[in-house]
């Protein structure tokens, strides 16, 4: 029903900067949050960065500062620009978003993209 996928993760210095993309397709008839996690080998998911259908937006303490969310509602697109990386935000990234359906206007669900592999070398 929803499709959500993601680009731009890949291989960067320490120091350097990425911006990943998702893009959320299908039988979409409203979505409200739409978030970027992330998981690191041996390590459990972990929230980066959520942001509201309003824009109001919260971050993760470890990348404040360093990483900014947005999205662009007209193209189901959200964003997440990473400046400054460092080895420790090597992780596969993955998108989030609360969804309702064509079908079901009435409920929320909550789909996941496949995930994009950053790696940051030292």
């Amino acid at each position: 029903q929803v499709q959500l996928v993601e680009s731009g993760g890949g291989l960067v210095q320490f120091g350097g900067s990425l911006r990943l993309s998702c893009v959320a397709s299908g039988s979409i008839f409203t979505i409200n949050t739409m978030g970027w996690y992330r998981q690191a080998p041996g390590k459990e998911r972990e929230l980066v960065a959520v942001i509201q259908s309003g824009s109001s937006t919260g971050y993760a303490g470890s990348v404040k500062g360093r990483f900014t969310i947005s999205r662009d509602n007209a193209r189901n697109t959200v964003y997440l620009q990473m400046n400054s990386l460092k080895p420790e935000d090597t992780a596969v990234y993955y998108c989030h978003a609360q969804v309702a359906t064509t079908t079901r206007r009435w409920a929320e669900y909550d789909y996941w993209g496949q995930g994009t592999q950053v790696t940051v070398s030292s």
